[in-house]
């Protein structure tokens, strides 16, 4: 069995919310292990949101959130109904998300592979931790030892110096994107903004279905962009060709001012996806599991 743990800016987005729907079912069906889940933003709501969200789903998984970034006061809309599920849960019972990814690699005993939707800071910060009453081992050589791959939806890799939100958003992003990429010892494969910008997913769901409400609170009853839920469905299949992707392979580099992103192709650790077929097909794929 693979090992999966996810990073999301849960709340900022509704197709994180599809991603997670993608991953908890996954998880009970005994297909894969998901070994937990890192909130890279904070808002009032995330973490009871999120903890009501998953049991709602049939699943437990340790939940970790950024506690360095600012609360964030933007424009929220489906945490508050799902909130409201669990008021026994507020963000301080959640552990600090680098120590989450520090304690999941130190106590795993097999490969463990990384996604993340959203911003980098939490799993760079990891990458160049210190060594700590977790484990003395830096996050470097954590990595090295544990992480087979990571899976990382940012970027736009269809024109040259492509610039992306998760890369940058503000500073933070920009920095935390750049050091990431020029220091993870593991391959990491993109699926970039362009990828998902043009399927739509979540338009089949049953109205009483919890996640058709969280699009519905988001504005999107009749579906939405589906970057999160494809870099997922990507990284469980766990193959490019086999989920319908030519991958380009290379070298990625982030500017760490701008959060601009290139690509010098060829022998290298990385790769970036490039859609194979219709939309039509990944939409279809993705629907199939969330009903």
């Amino acid at each position: 069995m693979r090992h999966f743990l996810l990073g999301t800016d849960w709340g900022e987005d509704c197709d994180d919310a599809v991603a997670v729907r993608i991953l908890a079912r996954k998880h009970k069906a005994g297909e894969i292990d998901l070994c937990g889940i890192g909130l890279n933003t904070r808002f009032d709501q995330s973490v009871p949101s999120l903890a009501a969200f998953l049991e709602g789903e049939g699943v437990c998984v340790p939940i970790g959130i950024d506690r360095n970034c600012p609360e964030l006061h933007g424009r929220i809309t489906y945490q508050k109904r799902l909130a409201a599920r669990r008021p026994d849960v507020t963000n301080a019972d959640a552990e600090d998300a680098v120590r989450l990814y520090r304690r999941i690699l130190a106590e795993a005993r097999e490969p463990v592979e990384i996604m993340e939707i959203g911003f980098l800071q939490v799993i760079a910060a990891a990458l160049l931790s210190g060594g700590d009453d977790i484990s003395p081992g830096t996050g470097m050589e954590l990595f090295r030892e544990k992480v087979a791959r990571v899976w990382i939806m940012g970027g736009r890799w269809d024109v040259d110096g492509g610039k992306e939100y998760n890369f940058s958003r503000d500073a933070t992003a920009c920095r935390a994107a750049a050091e990431l990429v020029a220091n993870c010892p593991a391959p990491i494969t993109f699926l970039g903004w362009e990828v998902g910008a043009t399927v739509i997913t979540g338009s089949k769901l049953g109205e009483d279905d919890m996640l058709h409400l969280v699009l519905a609170d988001h504005g999107s009853a009749k579906g939405r962009m589906s970057w999160d839920p494809m870099l997922v469905h990507l990284a469980v299949i766990g193959d490019e060709a086999g989920a319908g992707y030519t991958a380009v392979s290379g070298t990625a580099a982030v500017d760490p001012a701008t959060g601009v992103n290139r690509f010098t192709a060829g022998d290298g650790p990385h790769r970036y996806v490039v859609k194979a077929r219709e939309d039509s097909h990944y939409a279809a794929a993705i629907d199939e599991i969330i009903q």
